[in-house]
């Protein structure tokens, strides 16, 4: 694995971490670089209401902007039905249920490989 692609895992882990640490369900980490060219991770993820998605969403921009990482895209926060953010080599969508049951991007998606996402102790204690 290239320093960039490692650089990229690292990323999306610790991006799939924030999630967790601010509720977010069902978690899933696709390696989309394997099939595509778009991105090399999609991080998707699902907030139970428009209020949780939002805070999700802010708390990954606000974590991203202290590690200088520029949002290079967001589509869909003030409805906060579905949000994404693209960070070029991750790309990150928050849904609530309805919306992620309704796009289903993990069928759409199959092709590419899932990566596990093991908890850290600390944030599976909170």
């Amino acid at each position: 694995m290239s320093e960039a692609a490692s650089s990229s895992r690292e990323l999306a882990l610790w991006a799939a971490e924030l999630a967790a640490e601010k509720k977010a369900e069902d978690l899933i980490l696709l390696e989309v670089s394997k099939v595509s060219i778009i991105a090399d991770y999609f991080l998707i993820a699902t907030g139970r209401t428009r209020a949780q998605v939002h805070a999700i969403c802010d708390y990954l921009m606000e974590k991203f902007r202290e590690r200088r990482r520029p949002l290079l895209g967001l589509e869909g926060y003030q409805e906060g039905w579905w949000v994404v953010l693209d960070y070029g080599d991750l790309v990150i969508h928050l849904f609530q249920p309805e919306a992620r049951e309704f796009y289903n991007l993990e069928r759409l998606w199959s092709r590419a490989p899932l990566v596990e996402i093991r908890p850290r102790d600390d944030v599976a204690e909170r």
